[in-house]
C-alpha cells in the first residue's frame, strides 16, 4: 500500500514541476500546436501553444513507479512491466506523430496507415506476451497476466476463445481506446481529467482484487488476477501524472499532451482492462471515451447514408456543443461530470457483482 501512495504522490509532483520546465523548453524551441482550419474558430487562439506534454506524463509515471518500488523494496512484476511497455510503446508512436507535425509544420503527422501499423505492432507484442504460457510470463501455476477469454468483472471460462483470436481482440481494444482518448483530447483538460478519473477507478479495482484474491481468500467471489497490487501502483502513478499535468492543461491550457499522451493513456486503459479481467467493464468505466468515438462513427455513417447531411454540427461530440454556443469550460466540466457518472456506475456494478457472489 505504501508503494501505491508513493507512486501517486511522486508522479503528481514530477508532473507539476516537470510540466513547468517542459512549457519553457517547448516554447523556446517553437514546439507549438497546429490548429485545424475546419474546427471551431475559437480554437485559433490556441495556435502555437506548446504540445507534446505527454512526454512529461509518461516519464513521470515511469520515474514514480520505479522509485516507489525501490523505496519500498517491493518486487517489480511482469504484469506491471507489460503495461508500462504498452504505455511507452504507444507513447512513442504518438511522439513520432507529434514531432512530424511540428517539424513539417502541418496538421498531419504520421500517415493513418503508419500510425495504425505502429499501434498494432505494440499491441500484438503486448497481447502475445500477456498470453504466453512460458516463464516468466506464466507463473508456477501456469497463470498468465491476461486471461484466455473475455471477461466483464472477473474470469468467465465460458467465454474462452482461441489465443490468435484473443490477440486480435486485444489489438482492436487497444487501438480503439488509444484512438478514443486521442479523439477526446480536443478541449483544454478534457482528456487529462477524464483519464485521471478512469485510472483512479482502476486503482480501486486493483486494490479490491488484491484484498479479495483467491490466493489469500479463496471462495466463490474471489478474484484470480495476476499482480493486482502492482497494477494498482501503476494506476496510481498514471492518476497522479494526469492530475499533475491538468494543473497546466486546464483552461486556458498552457500546454497540450498531444498524441504522445493521448495514445499512451488510451492504450494503458485497455491494457489495464485486459490484465484485470475487466475488458467489458472498461466500456462503462471509460464510457465518455466510448461516447466520443460513437459520435464520430455515427457522424461518418449518417453523412454517407444521407448523402451529405450531418447528424451533429461537428464530431467528436464536444465540438458539437461548442458550435451550439457553449463555452469551452462549460463543455469540459459537464463532460467531466458525465465521465464521473460512468466511472461511478462501473465501480458500483463491480462491487455489486462481488456482493452478489458472496
Amino acid at each position: 500500500m505504501r508503494a501505491i501512495l508513493l507512486a501517486g504522490g511522486l508522479s503528481l509532483l514530477f508532473t507539476i514541476f516537470g510540466t513547468r520546465v517542459a512549457i519553457r523548453i517547448f516554447a523556446a524551441k517553437g514546439y507549438g500546436q497546429l490548429i485545424r482550419d475546419d474546427g471551431p474558430t475559437t480554437h485559433h487562439t490556441k495556435r502555437g501553444t506548446p504540445t507534446m506534454g505527454g512526454l512529461v506524463i509518461v516519464v513521470s509515471t515511469l520515474l514514480a513507479y520505479f522509485l516507489a518500488k525501490l523505496i519500498t523494496g517491493s518486487d517489480v512484476t511482469v504484469s506491471a512491466l507489460l503495461l508500462l511497455f504498452l504505455y511507452v510503446g504507444l507513447g512513442t508512436v504518438g511522439f513520432l506523430d507529434d514531432f512530424i507535425k511540428i517539424y513539417k509544420q502541418r496538421n498531419l503527422g504520421l500517415r493513418s496507415k503508419a500510425k495504425f501499423i505502429g499501434q498494432t505492432a505494440v499491441a500484438v507484442v503486448f497481447g502475445w506476451l500477456a498470453l504466453w504460457r512460458v516463464h516468466p510470463f506464466a507463473n508456477s501455476e501456469g497463470e498468465t497476466p491476461a486471461e484466455h477469454g473475455i471477461s466483464f468483472t472477473r474470469n468467465l471460462p465460458t467465454f474462452a476463445i482461441p489465443t490468435l483470436l484473443l490477440i486480435v481482440f486485444i489489438v482492436l481494444l487497444i487501438a480503439g481506446f488509444s484512438n478514443a482518448v486521442n479523439l477526446t483530447d480536443g478541449l483544454d483538460g478534457l482528456a487529462a481529467g477524464t483519464s485521471g478519473m478512469v485510472f483512479g477507478a482502476y486503482m480501486l479495482v486493483n486494490i479490491w482484487q488484491n484484498n479479495q484474491s483467491c490466493q489469500f481468500h479463496p471462495g466463490p467471489a474471489c478474484y484470480d488476477v495476476r499482480d493486482p497490487l502492482d497494477l494498482a501502483v501503476v494506476a496510481a502513478a498514471i492518476t497522479g501524472a494526469c492530475f499533475g499535468f491538468l494543473w497546466y492543461n486546464a483552461s486556458p491550457a498552457q500546454i497540450f499532451m498531444g498524441d504522445t499522451g493521448s495514445l499512451a493513456l488510451g492504450g494503458a486503459v485497455a491494457g489495464m482492462a485486459v490484465l484485470t479481467r475487466t475488458e467489458l467493464l472498461m466500456l462503462l468505466v471509460g464510457g465518455l471515451f466510448v461516447l466520443q468515438t460513437a459520435s464520430v462513427i455515427l457522424q461518418v455513417g449518417y453523412f454517407k447514408l444521407s448523402k451529405g447531411k450531418r447528424l451533429f454540427r461537428m464530431a467528436p461530440l464536444h465540438h458539437h456543443f461548442e458550435l451550439l454556443g457553449w463555452e469551452e469550460i462549460t463543455v469540459v466540466v459537464r463532460f467531466w461530470l458525465i465521465a464521473a457518472g460512468f466511472v461511478a456506475a462501473g465501480l458500483g456494478i463491480f462491487y455489486a457483482e462481488w456482493v452478489a457472489g458472496t
